[in-house]
Protein backbone atom coordinates (compact mmCIF):
# COMPACT_ATOMS: atom_id res chain seq x y z
CA UNK A 1 0.00 0.00 0.00
CA UNK A 2 1.33 3.41 -0.98
CA UNK A 3 2.46 5.48 2.01
CA UNK A 4 2.13 9.04 0.75
CA UNK A 5 3.36 10.50 4.05
CA UNK A 6 6.75 8.83 3.55
CA UNK A 7 7.35 11.20 0.63
CA UNK A 8 6.87 14.36 2.73
CA UNK A 9 10.12 16.14 3.57
CA UNK A 10 11.29 15.94 7.18
CA UNK A 11 11.40 19.72 7.51
CA UNK A 12 7.60 19.83 7.39
CA UNK A 13 7.61 18.42 10.91
CA UNK A 14 9.18 21.71 12.03
CA UNK A 15 6.25 23.66 10.59
CA UNK A 16 3.16 24.24 12.69
CA UNK A 17 -0.24 25.24 11.43
CA UNK A 18 -1.61 28.52 12.70
CA UNK A 19 -4.01 28.04 15.60
CA UNK A 20 -5.74 31.22 14.50
CA UNK A 21 -6.40 29.81 11.00
CA UNK A 22 -7.72 26.58 12.52
CA UNK A 23 -10.08 28.44 14.84
CA UNK A 24 -11.34 30.64 11.99
CA UNK A 25 -12.16 27.50 10.00
CA UNK A 26 -13.99 26.01 12.99
CA UNK A 27 -16.14 29.13 13.40
CA UNK A 28 -16.86 29.84 9.74
CA UNK A 29 -20.56 29.67 8.97
CA UNK A 30 -21.50 28.85 12.54
CA UNK A 31 -23.28 30.84 15.23
CA UNK A 32 -20.04 31.63 17.02
CA UNK A 33 -18.85 35.09 18.00
CA UNK A 34 -15.19 35.11 17.02
CA UNK A 35 -12.85 37.09 19.23
CA UNK A 36 -10.03 35.03 17.74
CA UNK A 37 -8.68 36.41 14.47
CA UNK A 38 -6.86 39.65 13.81
CA UNK A 39 -9.22 40.70 11.05
CA UNK A 40 -9.83 44.37 10.25
CA UNK A 41 -13.45 45.51 10.27
CA UNK A 42 -14.59 45.28 6.61
CA UNK A 43 -17.10 48.10 7.19
CA UNK A 44 -14.18 50.49 6.94
CA UNK A 45 -12.55 49.17 3.78
CA UNK A 46 -12.38 52.09 1.28
CA UNK A 47 -14.23 50.07 -1.36
CA UNK A 48 -15.54 53.01 -3.41
CA UNK A 49 -12.15 54.67 -3.59
CA UNK A 50 -10.45 51.40 -4.50
CA UNK A 51 -13.05 50.69 -7.19
CA UNK A 52 -12.35 54.07 -8.77
CA UNK A 53 -8.60 53.57 -8.49
CA UNK A 54 -8.83 50.07 -9.98
CA UNK A 55 -10.55 51.44 -13.06
CA UNK A 56 -7.98 54.25 -13.31
CA UNK A 57 -5.03 51.84 -13.03
CA UNK A 58 -6.33 49.61 -15.84
CA UNK A 59 -7.02 52.59 -18.10
CA UNK A 60 -3.80 54.46 -17.27
CA UNK A 61 -1.34 51.55 -17.22
CA UNK A 62 -3.10 49.13 -19.53
CA UNK A 63 -1.20 45.89 -20.14
CA UNK A 64 1.59 46.91 -17.73
CA UNK A 65 -0.81 46.54 -14.79
CA UNK A 66 -1.40 42.91 -15.79
CA UNK A 67 2.18 41.97 -16.69
CA UNK A 68 5.08 40.49 -14.73
CA UNK A 69 7.21 43.05 -12.91
CA UNK A 70 10.46 43.27 -10.93
CA UNK A 71 11.00 41.20 -7.80
CA UNK A 72 11.96 44.11 -5.56
CA UNK A 73 8.69 45.87 -6.24
CA UNK A 74 7.62 48.63 -8.61
CA UNK A 75 9.83 51.67 -8.24
CA UNK A 76 6.88 54.07 -8.02
CA UNK A 77 5.31 51.99 -5.25
CA UNK A 78 8.55 51.82 -3.25
CA UNK A 79 8.89 55.59 -3.64
CA UNK A 80 5.38 56.07 -2.24
CA UNK A 81 6.18 53.72 0.66
CA UNK A 82 9.31 55.78 1.45
CA UNK A 83 7.21 58.97 1.44
CA UNK A 84 4.60 57.32 3.66
CA UNK A 85 7.31 56.28 6.13
CA UNK A 86 8.64 59.85 6.08
CA UNK A 87 5.17 61.24 6.88
CA UNK A 88 4.66 58.77 9.72
CA UNK A 89 7.94 59.20 11.56
CA UNK A 90 10.66 57.25 9.74
CA UNK A 91 12.49 59.69 7.47
CA UNK A 92 15.42 59.04 5.18
CA UNK A 93 14.35 55.77 3.56
CA UNK A 94 15.62 55.09 0.06
CA UNK A 95 13.46 53.09 -2.38
CA UNK A 96 16.39 50.77 -3.10
CA UNK A 97 16.41 49.74 0.58
CA UNK A 98 12.75 48.64 0.39
CA UNK A 99 11.37 45.37 -0.96
CA UNK A 100 7.66 44.74 -1.49
CA UNK A 101 6.31 41.43 -0.17
CA UNK A 102 3.06 39.50 -0.42
CA UNK A 103 1.93 40.62 3.02
CA UNK A 104 4.10 40.90 6.11
CA UNK A 105 3.74 37.15 6.60
CA UNK A 106 5.88 36.58 3.51
CA UNK A 107 8.33 39.16 4.86
CA UNK A 108 8.78 37.05 8.01
CA UNK A 109 9.05 33.87 5.95
CA UNK A 110 11.78 35.34 3.73
CA UNK A 111 13.64 36.88 6.67
CA UNK A 112 13.67 33.50 8.39
CA UNK A 113 15.12 31.93 5.26
CA UNK A 114 17.90 34.47 4.71
CA UNK A 115 18.91 35.07 8.35
CA UNK A 116 18.50 31.82 10.29
CA UNK A 117 20.80 28.82 10.15
CA UNK A 118 19.73 25.74 12.12
CA UNK A 119 20.62 26.29 15.78
CA UNK A 120 20.88 30.08 15.55
CA UNK A 121 19.50 31.80 18.65
CA UNK A 122 16.62 34.22 18.18
CA UNK A 123 15.29 36.37 21.03
CA UNK A 124 11.57 37.10 21.05
CA UNK A 125 9.10 38.66 23.42
CA UNK A 126 7.12 36.41 25.69
CA UNK A 127 4.35 36.43 24.51
CA UNK A 128 4.88 37.33 20.84
CA UNK A 129 3.26 36.97 17.43
CA UNK A 130 2.70 33.24 16.91
CA UNK A 131 3.27 33.27 13.14
CA UNK A 132 6.76 34.66 13.68
CA UNK A 133 7.49 31.84 16.12
CA UNK A 134 6.34 29.32 13.51
CA UNK A 135 8.46 30.87 10.74
CA UNK A 136 11.66 30.91 12.80
CA UNK A 137 11.02 27.44 14.23
CA UNK A 138 10.54 26.01 10.72
CA UNK A 139 14.12 26.92 9.76
CA UNK A 140 15.62 25.48 12.94
CA UNK A 141 15.98 28.49 15.23
CA UNK A 142 16.55 28.17 18.97
CA UNK A 143 14.70 30.67 21.13
CA UNK A 144 15.30 32.97 24.05
CA UNK A 145 11.97 34.21 25.43
CA UNK A 146 12.09 37.63 27.09
CA UNK A 147 9.08 38.64 29.24
CA UNK A 148 7.11 41.84 28.64
CA UNK A 149 5.47 44.22 31.08
CA UNK A 150 3.53 47.46 30.63
CA UNK A 151 6.61 49.09 29.04
CA UNK A 152 7.21 46.30 26.54
CA UNK A 153 10.11 43.88 26.39
CA UNK A 154 12.13 43.60 29.60
CA UNK A 155 15.37 44.70 28.00
CA UNK A 156 17.15 44.38 31.34
CA UNK A 157 16.35 40.65 31.35
CA UNK A 158 17.54 40.42 27.75
CA UNK A 159 20.85 41.94 28.84
CA UNK A 160 21.21 39.33 31.58
CA UNK A 161 20.69 36.53 29.04
CA UNK A 162 23.16 38.12 26.64
CA UNK A 163 25.84 38.15 29.33
CA UNK A 164 25.21 34.48 30.17
CA UNK A 165 25.23 33.43 26.53
CA UNK A 166 28.45 35.33 25.88
CA UNK A 167 30.11 33.55 28.82
CA UNK A 168 29.02 30.27 27.22
CA UNK A 169 30.51 31.27 23.88
CA UNK A 170 27.10 31.81 22.28
CA UNK A 171 25.36 34.81 20.71
CA UNK A 172 21.93 35.92 19.62
CA UNK A 173 21.48 36.30 15.86
CA UNK A 174 18.67 38.80 16.11
CA UNK A 175 15.89 40.10 18.35
CA UNK A 176 12.38 39.95 16.90
CA UNK A 177 10.07 42.52 18.45
CA UNK A 178 6.65 44.07 17.91
CA UNK A 179 7.54 47.16 19.94
CA UNK A 180 4.46 49.28 19.28
CA UNK A 181 0.94 48.13 20.25
CA UNK A 182 2.34 44.63 20.53
CA UNK A 183 0.56 41.51 19.31
CA UNK A 184 -0.82 39.90 21.45
CA UNK A 185 -0.47 42.11 24.55
CA UNK A 186 -1.17 45.57 23.13
CA UNK A 187 1.64 47.19 25.16
CA UNK A 188 4.36 49.43 23.73
CA UNK A 189 8.07 49.51 24.46
CA UNK A 190 9.21 52.73 26.16
CA UNK A 191 11.71 54.94 24.34
CA UNK A 192 14.28 54.31 27.07
CA UNK A 193 14.04 50.58 26.46
CA UNK A 194 14.25 51.11 22.71
CA UNK A 195 17.47 53.05 23.17
CA UNK A 196 18.81 50.39 25.53
CA UNK A 197 17.93 47.66 23.00
CA UNK A 198 19.88 49.45 20.28
CA UNK A 199 22.85 49.84 22.62
CA UNK A 200 22.77 46.11 23.35
CA UNK A 201 22.60 45.34 19.64
CA UNK A 202 25.80 47.30 19.14
CA UNK A 203 27.55 45.82 22.17
CA UNK A 204 26.60 42.19 21.51
CA UNK A 205 26.49 42.41 17.72
CA UNK A 206 22.99 41.32 16.78
CA UNK A 207 20.27 42.57 14.44
CA UNK A 208 16.74 43.70 15.31
CA UNK A 209 13.60 42.87 13.34
CA UNK A 210 11.00 45.54 14.07
CA UNK A 211 7.56 44.23 13.10
CA UNK A 212 5.23 47.22 12.91
CA UNK A 213 1.66 46.45 11.79
CA UNK A 214 -0.21 48.39 14.49
CA UNK A 215 1.57 51.67 15.24
CA UNK A 216 -0.91 53.65 13.12
CA UNK A 217 -3.70 52.66 15.53
CA UNK A 218 -2.58 54.22 18.80
CA UNK A 219 -5.42 55.11 21.16
CA UNK A 220 -3.38 56.78 23.87
CA UNK A 221 -0.88 59.64 23.72
CA UNK A 222 2.22 57.47 23.70
CA UNK A 223 5.51 59.10 22.75
CA UNK A 224 7.43 56.51 20.77
CA UNK A 225 10.14 56.37 18.14
CA UNK A 226 10.27 53.58 15.64
CA UNK A 227 13.48 51.63 16.00
CA UNK A 228 14.11 51.98 12.29
CA UNK A 229 14.12 55.78 12.64
CA UNK A 230 16.85 55.42 15.29
CA UNK A 231 19.13 52.98 13.45
CA UNK A 232 19.13 52.15 9.75
CA UNK A 233 21.97 49.64 9.94
CA UNK A 234 20.99 47.05 12.52
CA UNK A 235 17.20 47.45 12.36
CA UNK A 236 15.20 45.51 9.79
CA UNK A 237 11.74 47.04 9.54
CA UNK A 238 8.64 45.28 8.26
CA UNK A 239 5.06 46.48 7.96
CA UNK A 240 1.87 45.84 6.02
CA UNK A 241 -1.02 47.42 4.18
CA UNK A 242 -3.37 44.73 5.53
CA UNK A 243 -4.41 46.85 8.50
CA UNK A 244 -4.28 50.33 6.94
CA UNK A 245 -5.83 49.59 3.52
CA UNK A 246 -6.98 46.01 2.84
CA UNK A 247 -5.70 42.55 3.81
CA UNK A 248 -6.96 41.04 0.56
CA UNK A 249 -4.38 42.99 -1.44
CA UNK A 250 -1.61 41.00 0.33
CA UNK A 251 0.89 43.86 0.40
CA UNK A 252 3.72 44.27 2.88
CA UNK A 253 7.23 45.61 2.80
CA UNK A 254 10.66 45.42 4.38
CA UNK A 255 13.08 48.32 4.82
CA UNK A 256 16.62 47.26 5.68
CA UNK A 257 20.33 47.46 4.89
CA UNK A 258 20.84 46.87 1.14
CA UNK A 259 22.69 43.60 1.78
CA UNK A 260 19.60 42.24 3.55
CA UNK A 261 17.31 43.50 0.79
CA UNK A 262 19.52 41.84 -1.86
CA UNK A 263 19.26 38.52 -0.02
CA UNK A 264 15.48 38.90 0.35
CA UNK A 265 15.19 39.64 -3.36
CA UNK A 266 16.87 36.35 -4.27
CA UNK A 267 14.66 34.43 -1.83
CA UNK A 268 11.52 36.11 -3.18
CA UNK A 269 12.49 35.32 -6.78
CA UNK A 270 12.42 31.66 -5.79
CA UNK A 271 9.16 32.04 -3.85
CA UNK A 272 6.78 33.91 -6.17
CA UNK A 273 8.82 36.05 -8.61
CA UNK A 274 7.10 39.24 -7.46
CA UNK A 275 4.09 40.67 -5.65
CA UNK A 276 1.11 41.25 -8.00
CA UNK A 277 1.74 44.24 -10.27
CA UNK A 278 -1.87 45.39 -10.31
CA UNK A 279 -2.10 45.45 -6.50
CA UNK A 280 1.11 47.47 -6.23
CA UNK A 281 -0.12 50.08 -8.72
CA UNK A 282 -3.46 50.25 -6.93
CA UNK A 283 -1.83 50.81 -3.52
CA UNK A 284 0.64 53.32 -4.94
CA UNK A 285 -2.24 55.37 -6.30
CA UNK A 286 -4.12 55.05 -2.98
CA UNK A 287 -1.07 56.49 -1.22
CA UNK A 288 -0.66 59.21 -3.85
CA UNK A 289 -4.29 60.29 -3.53
CA UNK A 290 -4.21 60.33 0.27
CA UNK A 291 -6.71 57.46 0.62
CA UNK A 292 -4.51 55.65 3.17
CA UNK A 293 -3.82 58.78 5.22
CA UNK A 294 -7.56 59.58 5.38
CA UNK A 295 -8.48 55.96 6.10
CA UNK A 296 -6.26 55.52 9.17
CA UNK A 297 -7.90 58.11 11.53
CA UNK A 298 -11.39 56.77 10.73
CA UNK A 299 -10.38 53.20 11.53
CA UNK A 300 -8.43 54.23 14.61
CA UNK A 301 -11.48 55.98 16.07
CA UNK A 302 -13.65 52.90 15.47
CA UNK A 303 -11.12 50.51 17.03
CA UNK A 304 -10.69 52.74 20.06
CA UNK A 305 -14.47 52.60 20.66
CA UNK A 306 -14.41 48.83 20.33
CA UNK A 307 -11.45 48.51 22.69
CA UNK A 308 -13.31 50.57 25.26
CA UNK A 309 -16.44 48.41 24.85
CA UNK A 310 -14.42 45.25 25.40
CA UNK A 311 -12.68 46.70 28.46
CA UNK A 312 -16.06 47.70 29.91
CA UNK A 313 -17.50 44.24 29.21
CA UNK A 314 -14.49 42.56 30.83
CA UNK A 315 -14.87 44.75 33.92
CA UNK A 316 -18.59 43.93 34.11
CA UNK A 317 -18.41 40.17 33.52
CA UNK A 318 -14.86 38.99 34.21
CA UNK A 319 -13.91 40.93 37.32
CA UNK A 320 -12.43 38.43 39.77
CA UNK A 321 -12.15 35.76 37.07
CA UNK A 322 -9.23 37.23 35.16
CA UNK A 323 -6.89 40.17 34.73
CA UNK A 324 -6.14 41.72 31.37
CA UNK A 325 -4.00 44.26 29.56
CA UNK A 326 -5.23 47.72 28.64
CA UNK A 327 -3.83 48.06 25.12
CA UNK A 328 -2.52 51.46 24.05
CA UNK A 329 -3.26 50.55 20.44
CA UNK A 330 -3.69 47.74 17.96
CA UNK A 331 -6.42 45.10 17.87
CA UNK A 332 -6.03 42.85 20.90
CA UNK A 333 -6.48 42.44 24.63
CA UNK A 334 -4.52 39.71 26.40
CA UNK A 335 -6.18 38.06 29.40
CA UNK A 336 -4.72 36.02 32.25
CA UNK A 337 -6.96 33.50 34.03
CA UNK A 338 -6.39 31.42 37.14
CA UNK A 339 -3.25 29.29 36.78
CA UNK A 340 -5.31 26.10 37.10
CA UNK A 341 -7.20 26.91 33.89
CA UNK A 342 -5.82 25.68 30.57
CA UNK A 343 -7.42 27.87 27.89
CA UNK A 344 -6.61 25.39 25.12
CA UNK A 345 -8.51 22.65 26.94
CA UNK A 346 -11.33 25.11 27.62
CA UNK A 347 -11.70 26.19 23.97
CA UNK A 348 -14.12 23.41 22.87
CA UNK A 349 -16.46 24.38 25.70
CA UNK A 350 -16.25 28.02 24.62
CA UNK A 351 -17.02 27.09 21.00
CA UNK A 352 -20.04 25.11 22.18
CA UNK A 353 -21.18 28.21 24.07
CA UNK A 354 -20.82 30.30 20.90
CA UNK A 355 -17.59 32.24 21.47
CA UNK A 356 -14.02 31.82 20.21
CA UNK A 357 -10.62 33.14 21.31
CA UNK A 358 -6.99 32.19 20.72
CA UNK A 359 -5.38 30.17 23.53
CA UNK A 360 -2.40 32.11 24.80
CA UNK A 361 0.15 29.30 24.90
CA UNK A 362 0.55 29.64 21.11
CA UNK A 363 2.26 32.99 21.72
CA UNK A 364 4.91 31.61 24.08
CA UNK A 365 8.07 29.97 22.72
CA UNK A 366 8.47 27.87 25.86
CA UNK A 367 4.91 26.52 25.94
CA UNK A 368 3.96 28.54 29.02
CA UNK A 369 1.00 30.92 29.19
CA UNK A 370 -1.53 28.07 29.29
CA UNK A 371 -3.83 30.20 31.44
CA UNK A 372 -3.91 33.07 28.95
CA UNK A 373 -5.96 34.03 25.90
CA UNK A 374 -5.93 36.65 23.17
CA UNK A 375 -9.15 38.55 22.46
CA UNK A 376 -9.70 40.54 19.27
CA UNK A 377 -11.89 43.64 19.23
CA UNK A 378 -11.30 45.03 15.71
CA UNK A 379 -13.57 42.66 13.77
CA UNK A 380 -16.76 42.00 15.81
CA UNK A 381 -19.40 44.69 16.26
CA UNK A 382 -19.75 46.42 19.61
CA UNK A 383 -22.88 44.36 20.32
CA UNK A 384 -21.05 41.13 19.46
CA UNK A 385 -18.15 42.13 21.72
CA UNK A 386 -20.48 42.57 24.69
CA UNK A 387 -22.29 39.32 23.97
CA UNK A 388 -19.05 37.44 23.35
CA UNK A 389 -17.46 38.52 26.63
CA UNK A 390 -20.65 37.65 28.51
CA UNK A 391 -20.63 34.15 26.99
CA UNK A 392 -16.93 33.78 27.71
CA UNK A 393 -17.39 34.76 31.35
CA UNK A 394 -20.01 32.03 31.80
CA UNK A 395 -17.64 29.47 30.29
CA UNK A 396 -14.80 30.56 32.57
CA UNK A 397 -17.06 30.34 35.63
CA UNK A 398 -18.20 26.81 34.75
CA UNK A 399 -14.71 25.65 33.86
CA UNK A 400 -13.16 27.16 36.97
CA UNK A 401 -15.74 25.37 39.14
CA UNK A 402 -15.26 22.02 37.40
CA UNK A 403 -11.45 22.20 37.52
CA UNK A 404 -11.25 22.80 41.28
Amino acid sequence: MLDIKSFIAGRVSLMESSEIREILELTEGKNVISLAGGLPDPKYFPTEELAEISSYVLKEYGWRALQYSVTRGLREFREEIARFMERTGTPGEMPYNIIVTSGSQQALNLLAQVLVNPGDIVAVEKPTYLAAINEFKAVGASFEGIPVDDEGMRVDLLEERLKILKAEGKRIKFVYTVPTAQNPSGVSMSNDRRSHLLELAEEYDFLIIEDDPYSHFMFEEVNFKRLRSMDKYRVIYTSTFSKILSPGLRLGWVAAHPDVIDALEIAKQNADLHTPTFNQLLAAEALRRGVVDKHIPRVKEAYKRKRDVMLEALSEHMDGLARWTRPVGGMFIFAYLDENIDTKEMLPEALSAGVAYVPGSAFYVDGSGRNTMRLNFSYPSEEMIRMGIERLAEVVKRYATSSV
